[in-house]
Parts: C-alpha cells; sequence; structure tokens
C-alpha cells in the first residue's frame, strides 16, 4: 500500500508551519465535521483529515513521513497510538478556539485598579458637630508622570513576548488514550502579560506609578460621629500601570469633651448644685455649643432631675434641618465641712422642718432609673 500524503490530505505543503497546519485542520473540521455534514462522503473524509493532523502535529510522526514512510501503517510505530479518541481536543479547538475544557484566558492586562487607603484624623465636638475641612497630607502610589503610567522609558513601547507569543500563556500538551490533554499556565517569561518591558522608565522601574507625598482637602459634614468613615472616590492609590486609583477612607476620631457626653446626637453634662441653690432656686452660666446661656433652675431641685434644652445638641447629619437636644442632669452637693453658725442654722432648720429624726425611705434603684442612662454618665464623669 502507498504511504497517505498527508500534506496533501490538509492541502498544505511540506515546508507548512505548525500554525498553518493547525489553521488548514480547523477550517476542513469545520466543514467536515458529522455534526455539519452528515453525508458518509464527509464523514470518511473527516476521519482522514482528522488522522492527517495527528500525524503533522506529532513532530516524531512527521519527521517519519518527511523521510518517506506512514506513522500510521501497519508496523509503522503508530498504528492509534492515540486511539480513535487521539484529535479530540484538537477538534475542540477547531471549533471552540481553544482546547477541550480548557479556554484561553488570554494575556493580563498591566493596567490593574489601585487598593483602597485608610487614615484616621482626631476631631474635636465641635467640629464634628458643626462641620469642618481639613487637610491631610497622604503618602500614596500616583502616577508616574515620566511615563503617564506606561512603565516604558520614553520612545518605547512593551514587545510581544517571544515565548508565548503575546499570548500571555504557554501550553503543555499531553498524549493519553483519550486524545490530547493540553494545560495552559502563565508564561513565565513575561508573567502572563504577553508583553516584556525591555526598556522601563527610569522613574517608576516599569510598575506605572510612584510614591509621593500630596495632599488632600477632607470636607467633615455636620453631625458625623466617633468611628463614621467618609469616602473620597478616586483618592487612593493609583493601580499598576497607572491604574484608576481606588478610594480614600477617613475615618473620624472624636476627642472626649471636658464637658459633655455624646449620645447619638444629643448630648448630656453634669451641673452640681450647692445644697441651698437647689432648695431655693438660682440662675447660672452654661457654656453650650452655642455659647454661653442662662440656665433657671426651679427652687426645690433634686439631685438627679434633669433640664432638657431643645436643639441645644448636635445637627441631624444628612438631614439638613434639626438638631438634637442638650440634658442637663443635676447633683446637689451636701457640704462637708460646716462652722458654728453654720451648724447652728441648719439644726434650727432641720427643727422648723421636724427633720432632727427623720424617717427615710428605701427604693428599688432600677424603679427610678438608677440603672438608666444617667448612671452610666455619672460612672463616665467619676
Amino acid at each position: 500500500m502507498a504511504n497517505r500524503d498527508y500534506y496533501a490530505i490538509l492541502g498544505v505543503g511540506p515546508r507548512a508551519t505548525p500554525d498553518e497546519i493547525k489553521k488548514a485542520y480547523r477550517k476542513l473540521a469545520r466543514e467536515l465535521h458529522p455534526d455539519v455534514n452528515p453525508s458518509a462522503d464527509a464523514q470518511e473524509r473527516f476521519k482522514e483529515v482528522t488522522a492527517a493532523y495527528e500525524v503533522l502535529s506529532d513532530p516524531q510522526k512527521r519527521q517519519i513521513v518527511d523521510l518517506g514512510g506512514d506513522p500510521l501503517a501497519p508496523g509503522g510505530g503508530g498504528a492509534g497510538a492515540a486511539g480513535p479518541f487521539g484529535g479530540f481536543a484538537d477538534i475542540m479547538d477547531a471549533f471552540f478556539g481553544g482546547a477541550a475544557g480548557m479556554g484561553s484566558r488570554g494575556p493580563r492586562s498591566r493596567i490593574q485598579p489601585g487598593a483602597d487607603a485608610l487614615i484616621r484624623i482626631e476631631l474635636d465636638l465641635a467640629d464634628t458637630a458643626f462641620g469642618t475641612t481639613r487637610d491631610i497630607t497622604l503618602d500614596t502610589a500616583v502616577r508616574c508622570t515620566k511615563c503617564n503610567g506606561a512603565g516604558t522609558a520614553a520612545g518605547t513601547h512593551p514587545e510581544t513576548c517571544q515565548t508565548c507569543n503575546g499570548r500571555g500563556e504557554v501550553q503543555s500538551v499531553q498524549r493519553s488514550l483519550l486524545g490530547q490533554l493540553v494545560t495552559s499556565r502563565p508564561c513565565p517569561d513575561c508573567g502572563g502579560f504577553g508583553t516584556k518591558i525591555r526598556n522601563p522608565c527610569p522613574d517608576c522601574a516599569g510598575d506605572g506609578r510612584v510614591r509621593a507625598r500630596r495632599t488632600v482637602t477632607v470636607k467633615v459634614p455636620a453631625g458625623v460621629e466617633d468611628g463614621m468613615r467618609l469616602r473620597l472616590a478616586g483618592e487612593g492609590e493609583v493601580g499598576p500601570g497607572g491604574g484608576p486609583a481606588g478610594h480614600l477612607y477617613v475615618e473620624i476620631r472624636e476627642r472626649a469633651h471636658e464637658s459633655f457626653v455624646r449620645d447619638g446626637d444629643d448630648l448630656h453634662c453634669r451641673v452640681q448644685l450647692p445644697m441651698t441653690a437647689a432648695a431655693l432656686g438660682t440662675e447660672v452660666a452654661l457654656a453650650t455649643l452655642d455659647g454661653e446661656e442662662r440656665l433657671v433652675v426651679k427652687p426645690g431641685t433634686q439631685s438627679g432631675s434633669v433640664t432638657t434644652l431643645k436643639g441645644r445638641g448636635v445637627p441631624h447629619l444628612n438631614r439638613g434641618v434639626g438638631r438634637g437636644d442638650l440634658h442637663v442632669h443635676y447633683d446637689v452637693v451636701t457640704p462637708t465641712k460646716l462652722d458654728a453658725d453654720q451648724e447652728r442654722i441648719l439644726r434650727e432648720l432641720a427643727k422648723a422642718r421636724g427633720e432632727e429624726t427623720p424617717e427615710i425611705t428605701v427604693t428599688n434603684p432600677a424603679a427610678n432609673g438608677g440603672s438608666g442612662l444617667f448612671s452610666r454618665l455619672r460612672d463616665a464623669f467619676k
């Protein structure tokens, strides 16, 4: 039996390159595959084309052909070495552009999005309540101005990787009873980019970005609280290859105030009153966030009672209008040292009120709010 002309079956010449052989096979496989052309002649022709490609795509078998032999002839060293499924992976390659079950990923882009950045700033209560503006200094990655993020020296461009021919990946082929098993991995020479930078930018060394110190203006809205984060879009780290910058998050840290404790948008403070002032009533000056206000203390004010100043708290965040309240908690202070005249006057008062031997009433602290907010605030003040 005369040796089959595998080159003629595929319609290529003896000097055809592996890529030309693959291209010819793909074209014929699309035309002759049984799913496309169910005729008996086409099926027979499809088997011949598949066998021809199996031979010519294998360097050892192709060498046998070039020496005048037929690797698929009886005793030719390969009668079905890969079995009837020898070209299955390449048939899938012809129809879907990749090996069976393995889609080509293609080269990775050098341009990648940047990472987000986080910075914390400390503000006073007045700043968080009414808003403020702060200039903060950052040390982050910015786009290289010398190469504009390209990573290449002036007048040069990335070159196609010769190892992977720009695909960004290399393939290895193993033959089994089920055909050719093709596996892909990132090209070790170019790192999967498909290109190599032979002449990197001297400023960024090919990364497309450099570290730099810059100033960013942060507008803090009125009503922010401790722990809140403000997002400044596009003010974070610039990505590799001059990619888009991430976001900058500014975390608020509110310093403790010397007079007020904050509870959401409400403020709480404690005012200590002498026993006589609480009994007789008085008027005191109270410093608020809006300035000094006169606070009227009613006669008979008890320790633990509260006066609420409407709208003297923190503005509501993102509402535009409205504020929280300022709650003033009273502590009546009992004198610990009395001179003789003071002691005499108090004893006369106690006698006049019938309190020389007072009757006491025992109550549960939780019944009148002893375990509530004010108790926690009192502990915090202490």
